[in-house]
């Protein structure tokens, strides 16, 4: 009998179930304001305004921005743990990335929010 050593995080169905699922409410949120650019090809500044001061809206917006994130720290990370080899330099590409997400993250806030 041969054993099999398996090495990993064993990330593979979760990651792809996360990039998915990430994918189509990002998908759905850019049919939204693509359909409200569409049907509203006229509208200024103060009905993108208006839109935006609706709470569905915001939290539409914060969900999807949310979704973004995961979508990317799942990307990013997969990446660097493929190609990126000496451990002390894959962990600062994690900590980079992260603190560059969370960043993000807090302008987004104070963008949709108005924080």
């Amino acid at each position: 009998m041969v054993n099999r050593h398996v090495v990993g995080a064993h990330y593979g169905l979760r990651d792809w179930l996360v990039q998915r699922a990430t994918a189509v409410i990002m998908l759905v949120y850019a049919v939204a304001v693509g359909a409200f650019v569409l049907f509203a090809a006229k509208a200024g500044y103060a009905d993108w305004q208006k839109l935006f001061s609706c709470t569905w809206v915001r939290v539409l917006s914060t969900v999807t921005f949310l979704a973004l994130l995961w979508h990317a720290w799942v990307g990013i990370r997969d990446i660097w743990m493929d190609y990126i080899q000496p451990l002390g330099l894959r962990v600062t590409a994690h900590v980079v990335t992260i603190l560059w997400l969370v960043a993000s993250l807090v302008y987004m806030i104070k963008v949709v929010w108005g924080v």
